[in-house]
């Protein structure tokens, strides 16, 4: 057998590597600032446009409201992968 079959077989019998949960909740922590500076982002889109075209509030509610929800997913998705990082 050639030294790399040898290395992948040893590679996949051992055990995964544990995260410490102190890094995966730094690494969360670190992941939760973009979409906080994303949210303050879209509103203050929503309120410039408010305050610059009256009119126009409901449309651009209804476009903040929907970003909102997209940026937001992306700190829900770091929340399950620190959990689950922890959980190793």
């Amino acid at each position: 057998m050639s030294a790399a079959l040898v290395l992948a077989q040893a590679a996949e019998t051992t055990a995964p590597i544990n995260i410490n949960k102190g890094l995966s909740l730094i690494g969360y922590g670190l992941g939760a600032i973009g979409p906080g500076i994303g949210v303050g982002l879209i509103w203050a889109a929503v309120i410039n446009g408010t305050a610059r075209q009256p009119e126009a509030q409901g449309k651009l509610m209804g476009i903040g409201w929907s970003t909102f929800a997209l940026v937001e997913v992306l700190a829900l998705i770091g929340l399950v992968f620190y959990f689950l990082a922890s959980s190793v």
